[in-house]
């Protein structure tokens, strides 16, 4: 696929927006109505990898994407992408650097996915520039990609959780942006289809050095799948970085109240989360018993 855009100049007045950094949020406010979800929020966003957005639930992580993605206007703060605040800036022009796929997205009834998939050339459409060969070899491409170019003529609706996913992720493809935000690309999807997204995911930023941003819930698919990790906690930013320096029983307990072991995962030398709770440790043959339990009585119903 090629890539149409061309990164705007650095904005000197901003020096936390350079190439390094294209995507950056600087003293960010954002709520609905009365309540205030986050403030006063600072976040850098490295260039050509994974970040993923982890957190309890209700702390915002789904806000913030939404205001990378100029779903969400922030009450004070700005967002700038390659210098320049995107709230300022043409939504055409931002539809061609950064693409976002929602959680749980809906297509019209009936749209089959060709369709849907061209509709990520949009941004590239204008009175002077018609539907061309060169967007139909974009929608074939983002469909070859993604593995579905056997299904473009199969109404969405009629997909699986999986192959669903995969053709809203076509659609972003298509769309020829440099940065990607998915929120929560595996709702809803059973483990092997989570891993099959994510793989996906992981192979199209390889292949186009593309720049993604996510939200997941999954703790142990973030720290397989990403490159960085932005720790989020009422509002706030508690910790990012590499998953092998940011994860630890420590923070598990401060950010999730989760008593958990951190090992080693024997496939990718990255941490591993091991949640303890309490069936393996009350009661557990050779292990510690509860207060007032005796082993071995029968329970009561």
């Amino acid at each position: 696929m090629t890539d149409t855009h061309t990164p705007a100049a650095p904005d000197t007045e901003h020096p936390g927006a350079t190439p390094a950094t294209r995507l950056v949020a600087e003293h960010l406010a954002l709520g609905y109505g009365d309540r205030l979800i986050i403030d006063d929020l600072d976040l850098e966003i490295p260039t050509g990898v994974i970040t993923t957005i982890i957190g309890p639930n209700g702390c915002g992580k789904s806000t913030l994407l939404r205001s990378l993605s100029r779903l969400l206007k922030p009450r004070t703060g700005q967002i700038l992408l390659d210098g320049r605040s995107i709230t300022t800036m043409r939504t055409r022009d931002v539809a061609r650097v950064l693409g976002m796929l929602p959680q749980a997205p809906l297509a019209p009834e009936g749209l089959t996915v060709a369709d849907l998939v061209a509709r990520g050339r949009h941004p590239h459409q204008s009175w002077l520039r018609q539907w061309s060969s060169d967007d139909e070899g974009e929608v074939a491409t983002a469909l070859a990609r993604t593995g579905i170019a056997d299904l473009a003529d199969r109404p969405v609706d009629e997909l699986s959780g999986g192959q669903r996913q995969r053709a809203w992720i076509s659609m972003a493809l298509a769309q020829g942006t440099d940065i990607l935000l998915l929120d929560e690309p595996t709702t809803y999807l059973d483990l092997a289809h989570s891993v099959e997204v994510l793989d996906l995911v992981d192979r199209l930023h390889s292949e186009l050095g593309r720049t993604v941003v996510m939200v997941l819930h999954d703790l142990n698919l973030a720290i397989r799948y990403s490159d960085h990790l932005v720790v989020m906690k009422d509002g706030r930013i508690v910790r990012s970085g590499p998953p092998s320096e940011v994860i630890s029983a420590e923070l598990l307990a401060e950010v999730f109240d989760l008593d958990a072991s951190v090992i080693e995962d024997p496939v990718s030398g990255r941490p591993l989360i091991v949640p303890i709770g309490t069936r393996h440790v009350y009661g557990a043959v050779g292990g510690p018993v509860a207060p007032g339990h005796t082993p071995g009585a029968a329970e009561t119903p």
